[in-house]
């Protein structure tokens, strides 16, 4: 334990609050096709497990699993499978993502690595043509950009680890959405549209999402019986199905020919995906990042993920200060600050390990913290890009390389979290990168592929400083998702993570600091306004925040703001102290996420 001593959390949603937030909470309905859908509520409290996603139906077919005597594993898995039925633009089996896994009974966390990988071809001249870099929109839309996708291996190691139910269990419901469809809403209608005129070049992916030619309409049924015929495949022959058979070859054919339709004006680059990557892609099972924040301990994902150290590395640089007796103008300084600093160092050390020699120990080391935090001023502020420091030899307040500028990340992704009546969970952030991916459809295969493989830097964010996300063989791109499990004396006290790109990281940071230093509960951390800064000139605000009086107190010290109309969105399970789960999700982000538990109760 720190400076300050942990405070107490079983009095952020006790009695008469759990009372007031579920009292109106339907039952859950098992998933069987649009009729059955669930209406959506952003918090549930009860018994036996629990289950928080962005969309309904998936959230009821963990929940289906659960109460059939699965556990928070199996759950995440049809939970993630019914995602990519439901949420194809952000998920799904030709994407990637990372796996968080509490075990109740060792009371241990173990993370799992699925982010998806470059062809063995690649170099780090990847995305450079005649001396210069690709435009970025021309390798988004194309299989230049496909990594050799994650997921599928990614549900396949975690049941075999930690599951008791087998894929074909747990891949029965996301079957059943896809072959009975499930109900259009704003929010899938507008994602569809803002990638119509890429998907009408492809007409796999017209015919799936552009039914009739025409954008699916707010309340009709969207079907998707290739996918339910491809998850029937997966169940039966499991996932050498998808890395040594035939949905793996149609993976190939499709990124090294993309099947654009006739008189396309787009050119799509091809893609160097090889029948030898799919069979020679694996997970990495491997140690989370932990550090020590208020006395608890926070877990999430080490590198190739940047989630875990640039949330611990901040969270450490805040713990220095007492955010639960500042001002609301001094704790969003502060949080801004801390966030600007660690994304430099995030920026600067930070990519797949296997290439790349990073110093997760020293980023997450107090000294370190100590070094930087010196560096954030009561009444003024940081001018962007700050300089990295260096975690090798901490120095108070004295930089290491000179300041590189923050590069793009999307904005798209999702995030479940799950739990079981053995007290197991689960915090899992899956993604196909940006809204639609490649906008590429599998011709028959129902699922989009990915675009992961635009994470890389196309070249140094500055050529003097030593940049550790260029592409490579088989290399990782740097990642920001962030799911996160939180652990007080062993046992679980909450679990989050959020989509957003880079965005992800300061959206868990400010959910974290919310919730355990500035008291509120879960559901209302995950709801409060948010701003946004990733080593850059402007920190984003969402319009909460945007519309208040601190954007102009905050301005009178120096920062620079921009509107950002949403920012994440986030999930989240909590374990209250009497022994009930409180799932949350948001209320109105991507148009409000679903929050269910196995058996509601308000009283013990």
């Amino acid at each position: 334990m720190r400076r300050i001593h942990a405070r107490s959390l079983s009095l952020l949603v006790t009695g008469s609050a759990v009372a007031s937030l579920v009292a109106a909470s339907p039952p859950t309905v098992l998933p069987g096709g649009p009729a059955d859908t669930p209406p959506k509520t952003p918090v549930a409290v009860g018994y036996g497990g629990a289950v928080a996603s962005v969309d309904a139906d998936a959230s009821a077919a963990g929940i289906e699993v659960l109460r059939r005597g699965g556990n928070a594993v199996d759950a995440a898995v049809a939970t993630a499978a019914a995602l990519g039925v439901t949420e194809p633009y952000s998920a799904g089996i030709g994407g990637g993502g990372y796996f968080v896994y509490y075990d109740a009974k060792r009371r241990t966390v173990s993370t799992i690595d699925g982010r998806e990988t470059a062809p063995r071809t690649a170099d780090k001249d990847l995305f450079i043509e005649g001396g210069k870099p690709l435009p970025f929109t021309d390798v988004v839309t194309s299989g230049l950009s496909v990594g050799t996708p994650g997921t599928p291996a990614t549900w396949a190691k975690a049941l075999d680890a930690w599951g008791s139910k087998s894929l074909d269990q747990v891949l029965r419901p996301a079957e059943r959405i896809a072959r009975g469809g499930f109900l259009v809403d704003a929010t899938f209608r507008q994602q569809t549209a803002d990638n119509e005129a890429r998907f009408r070049d492809f007409p796999a992916s017209a015919d799936l999402f552009l039914p009739g030619g025409q954008l699916p309409v707010v309340g009709s049924t969207l079907k998707n019986p290739e996918l339910a015929r491809t998850y029937a495949e997966l169940r039966t022959k499991g996932t050498d199905a998808f890395y040594r058979g035939r949905i793996g070859r149609d993976v190939v054919r499709t990124v090294r020919n993309p099947p654009v339709r006739d008189g396309a004006a787009r050119t799509v680059r091809p893609g160097d995906l090889s029948a030898q990557d799919l069979r020679e892609y694996a997970t990495k099972q491997q140690a989370p990042t932990v550090i020590s924040y208020r006395g608890l301990d926070v877990y999430s994902m080490a590198p190739s993920s940047s989630g875990g150290t640039t949330v611990g590395e901040a969270l450490n640089i805040l713990e220095r200060t007492d955010l639960s007796k500042l001002s609301e103008k001094q704790y969003l300084h502060r949080l801004i600050e801390a966030s600007r600093i660690s994304f430099a160092d995030r920026g600067r050390w930070v990519g797949d390990p296997a290439t790349e020699d990073v110093p997760t120990k020293g980023l997450l080391s107090e000294p370190y913290a100590d070094s930087r935090a010196c560096l954030i001023r009561e009444n003024a502020v940081l001018t962007s890009p700050v300089a990295p420091g260096d975690p090798h030899r901490p120095a108070a307040c004295k930089a290491g390389d000179e300041a590189a500028p923050t590069t793009y990340e999307g904005e798209s992704t999702t995030h479940l979290t799950t739990s079981d009546k053995w007290g197991n969970v689960v915090a899992y952030t899956l993604t196909i990168e940006q809204t639609g991916g490649s906008a590429i459809a599998v011709p028959g295969r129902g699922f989009l592929l990915n675009n992961e493989l635009t994470d890389f830097s196309f070249t140094p964010a500055s050529p003097s400083v030593h940049d550790p996300n260029l592409p490579g063989p088989g290399k990782r791109p740097r990642s920001s998702m962030s799911p996160t499990i939180v652990l007080s004396h062993g046992r679980p006290l909450v679990a989050l993570g959020s989509p957003g790109g880079a965005t992800i990281i300061t959206t868990v940071l400010q959910t974290l600091t919310g919730h355990i230093d500035r008291g509120l509960p879960l559901a209302d951390a995950i709801a409060a306004p948010r701003a946004s800064q990733r080593n850059t000139a402007t920190t984003d605000l969402e319009p909460g925040l945007w519309n208040s009086p601190l954007k102009g107190e905050l301005e009178a010290i120096g920062h620079v703001f921009k509107q950002n109309p949403e920012i994440g969105a986030a999930t989240g399970i909590q374990r209250l102290p009497d022994g009930r789960w409180l799932a949350a999700a948001e209320r109105t982000r991507r148009g409000g996420g679903s929050a269910m538990v196995v058996y509601p109760s308000i009283r013990p």
